[in-house]
């Protein structure tokens, strides 16, 4: 009984182990929500909105709460309704893109202040505001269309206002380039670039992704101004075109810095230093008063300057000083960050 032949159990001499699951790539839910780059862009930008959105909501609230609005709006911009209105956005702006750089596991940097030339940058930019916009000013003046009436300050409160004005405006060049070309223009450009090399299979695919990002959101900042009271087509016109151009110098510096200077003092030369309309919005103590002379599309009308049709060629020489004065071929912003994107995911 005990001598049993090897066929009784043909088997007996294999080890049995169990068998390897065939490999397999990633599932169809892991293929909706990630790519090759991490979080597919489209998911990224929906997560960033409803997260600020959220605390926007919540802030607001919170805001009308503590000090209720005014029944009527007022004429003029003061300087603590100023910086209330662009401090508590621009640090919601700030927070959201940290959370969504931790998400996605991305330096913050990216998004548009990494910059080893932040000050240099930041600097001429305020400096080549200034210029532009006291050229502008001057054309206005020498044709007839912008007559000063007289000067408002005197002494210390030239300086004293000067320097809260300033600050506010830098506040507003903060949030403004951040808000719309920081952590969205950045997503949107991966997401589209992503599509055109899909697509296309091009070279070229950072670049398309890019400017086509870029003529997008210019075109919702230009219409976001449409809002503001003595708005007119010419100045939405210049707000979409002058966004365009805060792109150029990021798409050829890889960061914000010079945008946000020149954002700066343009904005600060026009409400404080001349006392001109800001897209049809004034604020108090201003350095002077004056006044619109002849057609708005030549003066500028209610909406200061920028509703002129001489700011397009000013627009055109920002875009000149940009290509000759800022450095070429480094497209920091567009190419190398979006590589980087795509090899640390």
């Amino acid at each position: 009984m005990n001598n049993q032949s090897d066929t009784d159990f043909p088997n007996s001499n294999v080890t049995l182990a169990p068998a390897e699951p065939p490999p397999s790539g990633p599932s169809t839910l892991n293929k909706i929500f990630i790519g090759k780059d991490g979080l597919r862009a489209g998911w990224s930008l929906l997560i960033f909105v409803a997260i600020f959105a959220a605390i926007a909501f919540c802030a607001n609230r919170i805001g009308h709460k503590l000090y209720p609005p005014p029944a009527k709006a007022p004429t003029e911009i003061s300087p603590s309704f100023g910086y209330i209105a662009e401090l508590i956005p621009f640090l919601i702006t700030v927070l959201v893109t940290w959370i969504m750089s931790k998400i996605e596991r991305r330096p913050n940097s990216v998004y548009g202040f990494g910059d080893s030339r932040m000050f240099s940058h930041f600097f001429a930019g305020m400096a080549w505001g200034i210029i532009c916009l006291s050229l502008l000013v001057l054309t206005l003046v020498k044709s007839g269309l912008l007559v000063f009436d007289g000067r408002l300050l005197f002494s210390g409160d030239i300086l004293r206002y000067g320097a809260i004005w300033l600050f506010g405006f830098f506040l507003v060049g903060l949030l403004e380039e951040y808000l719309t070309r920081g952590y969205i223009l950045y997503t949107l450009s991966r997401g589209l670039a992503g599509f055109y090399q899909w697509a296309f299979k091009t070279r070229h695919s950072a670049a398309l992704g890019f400017w086509t990002s870029a003529v997008v959101l210019s075109l919702v900042f230009g219409l976001g101004h449409n809002s503001n009271p003595g708005e007119s087509p010419i100045g939405l016109l210049s707000a979409g075109l002058a966004s365009m151009v805060f792109c150029l110098s990021l798409w050829r510096t890889g960061s914000l810095w010079w945008a946000i200077g020149l954002h700066t003092s343009w904005d600060w030369g026009q409400s404080f230093l001349y006392g001109v309309p800001d897209s049809g919005l004034m604020v108090q103590h201003h350095l002077f008063s004056n006044h619109p002379v002849g057609k708005p599309i030549l003066s500028g009308g209610t909406t200061g300057p920028e509703g002129s049709i001489f700011i397009l060629a000013i627009l055109a020489l920002i875009a000149v000083v940009i290509v000759f004065t800022l450095p070429k071929g480094r497209y920091g912003r567009a190419s190398k960050a979006l590589e980087m994107g795509s090899t640390t995911a």
